[in-house]
């Protein structure tokens, strides 16, 4: 088909064309601009609810925890702990005398009598002021020397306090004339506590 049109006129067409692409393209980058925002403000809006909804979650979290009095809580759990470290305490001076007396008795030298025997808790754990009856001095000393001894497996060390003897025949003491005092601690891995029983 031949245009016969006057050239102002098709130049008008032509740019009438331009035109209507260039308003068509201006009202897809509008219509993207309108989107954009639109999508921005709503995720202002969520966002600023998520902190809004976390702020309310927080707070009810902490008069929760004041409601259950939380230091209470850990005061009857201190409680309990220095309860459980006293039950410790008290059964770790548990003596077993069924079984301590069996091994002292072995251990006594010969010519020696327990006469006493009483719990004392030293610095360093649970030990036993012993006193017995001897019938000299020598022998007096020797109920040291055997309590002492880590092969009886009974003390860790044992210590004279006093020794004295009554030479008066007329003595109440009888067969036994001398009385040695020792203070003596419990090995560290004895049979004798209640502590250190297995099962």
């Amino acid at each position: 088909m031949i245009n016969l049109l006057p050239p102002e006129i098709k130049h008008s067409y032509r740019y009438a064309m331009r035109n209507d692409h260039l308003m068509r393209w201006v009202t897809v980058l509008i219509i993207s601009l309108v989107g954009l925002g639109a999508i921005g403000t709503y995720g202002w809006v969520s966002l600023h609810q998520d902190i809004n909804t976390n702020s309310v979650s927080v707070t009810k979290l902490k008069n929760q925890l004041t409601a259950e009095n939380l230091n209470g809580t850990e005061n009857q759990i201190q409680t309990i702990s220095n309860d459980f470290s006293l039950l410790f305490k008290v059964l770790s001076q548990e003596v077993l005398f069924s079984k301590l007396l069996k091994q002292m008795a072995a251990a006594m030298p010969q010519g020696t009598s327990l006469t006493k025997l009483a719990i004392n808790t030293t610095a360093k754990g649970t030990g036993l002021d012993i006193t017995a009856g001897a019938t000299n001095y020598t022998t007096a000393t020797q109920v040291q020397i055997n309590l002492s001894d880590p092969a009886n497996g009974i003390f860790s060390k044992a210590d004279i306090v006093n020794i004295t003897c009554d030479s008066n025949s007329s003595s109440p003491s009888g067969s036994y004339p001398c009385t040695v005092q020792l203070r003596a601690e419990f090995a560290a891995n004895n049979q004798f506590l209640f502590i250190n029983q297995k099962g």
